[in-house]
């Protein structure tokens, strides 16, 4: 069966990976031939804001998804949420595909509104995928100070429960580290 769409790009940090996550990644599976995963903030781990390494979180994802997805890190390059952006996204697209994403998906969020309005995003769709799973990453972490394996585990694919305790390990190591370069 033919996909609506050849290729997507989907930025995320996953600082932890969650339901709301799944659920957006599983609905670019079913639209997409291709799904690119650019890890956001690649190059910063142990702050409190984003304690996981990148191959941390590739790890997560593969753990979920095998080899579905094409998972690349994204650093920041401190422009925040603007059409620069979303230019740096396209482009880093275009240097692992040699072209760039047919669509552009993300969770409905103000703060992405302006991604695509440069020159690079004017021929790539985008699609918002609203939020159904009432959930952050934000939540996720507090659940592993908590160490609230319950209420962690009910925003979880089961592929992860196993990693709670060394996640919470992880997490608990960078609880007060509250510098960040990541936008």
């Amino acid at each position: 069966m033919e996909k609506a769409f050849h290729s997507a790009v989907i930025v995320g940090r996953f600082q932890t990976f969650h339901n709301g996550h799944k659920d957006m990644l599983d609905k670019a599976l079913a639209l997409c031939e291709t799904v690119c995963v650019l890890v956001g903030s690649s190059q910063e781990s142990g702050t409190n804001k984003n304690p996981f390494t990148y191959e941390t979180r590739e790890s997560l994802l593969r753990k979920i998804y095998g080899d579905k997805l094409r998972i690349y890190p994204l650093p920041d390059i401190g422009v925040g949420n603007t059409a620069k952006w979303g230019e740096y996204v396209v482009s880093t697209v275009v240097g692992i595909f040699g072209a760039p994403p047919d669509l552009m998906i993300s969770g409905k969020e103000e703060r992405r509104a302006d991604w695509m309005s440069g020159d690079a995003g004017m021929s790539i769709a985008e699609l918002y995928i609203p939020k159904t799973i009432d959930i952050s990453a934000s939540r996720m972490r507090e659940f592993f100070v908590e160490n609230d394996f319950e209420s962690w585990k009910e925003y979880t694919d089961r592929r992860l429960w196993d990693s709670f305790g060394e996640l919470r390990e992880i997490v608990l190591a960078a609880y007060e580290n509250e510098q960040t370069s990541s936008i």
